[in-house]
């Protein structure tokens, strides 16, 4: 059995800073703590990232991507199974580069790139949720006057940007460990999909009171 290639230094490079970057948060980590981590030099580092904006900067492009994958899906959501699924799938990816969220007022007060590319990618949340609920709508899942479409929406995505500093908050020492992740990010998609209960028609409320019920067990 042919031996798989070696990962690249750059690749390891960016998983292991976006690791200590979720663990210790962006601004406790240093480009000397990534190459001691890593077993390589200063140098090493610095030839691949030549500046720690550059780490930021590679990891939030490989997060837009991945978000961006995800938000197409929204207008095919139909139901309220279809939504809670969507919006569990979206606290993953942010879950996965939480450092972001954690340290997000800092990141975008210093990094003019980072500033620029986040209310891009704020914009594209929002037409995603907008276009979640279109998708309800058609279906007949949700009765929700077009008045109400906008600001609904951006409740929504203003519990997706900043649920995990709710969560920080409420227990700084555990919240965004590895351990807590599950019930964190079950906890952010059952609120961001409560936004909808006063629009819901009753089978699908129903549903979605049995959903939370069962994700709680």
């Amino acid at each position: 059995m042919p031996k798989k290639a070696p990962r690249r230094t750059a690749e390891r490079i960016l998983e292991t800073t976006l690791e200590l970057f979720n663990r210790f948060g962006e601004p406790n980590v240093s480009t000397t703590l990534i190459s001691a981590e890593l077993g390589i030099s200063p140098g090493n580092l610095y030839y691949h990232y030549p500046a720690k904006d550059e780490l930021i900067n590679s990891l939030f492009e490989r997060y837009e991507r991945s978000l961006n994958e995800l938000l197409g899906a929204a207008d095919g959501v139909r139901h309220v199974e279809d939504a809670w699924f969507f919006l569990h799938s979206l606290f993953e990816r942010i879950w996965e580069y939480r450092f972001l969220y954690r340290d997000l007022n800092d990141l975008l007060s210093k990094n003019r790139l980072l500033e620029t590319r986040f209310q891009g990618l704020l914009a594209a949340k929002t037409r995603a949720v907008r276009g979640l609920l279109g998708g309800l709508g058609r279906s007949g899942a949700i009765q929700i006057d077009s008045r109400e479409v906008e600001p609904t929406a951006d409740s929504m995505v203003v519990l997706l940007t900043y649920w995990l500093s709710f969560e920080y908050v409420r227990d700084p020492r555990r919240a965004l460990e590895p351990d807590h992740a599950q019930a964190a990010l079950l906890r952010g998609a059952q609120h961001v999909l409560h936004q909808l209960a006063p629009y819901l028609e009753p089978a699908q409320r129903q549903h979605l009171m049995a959903l939370s019920s069962a994700y709680q067990r």
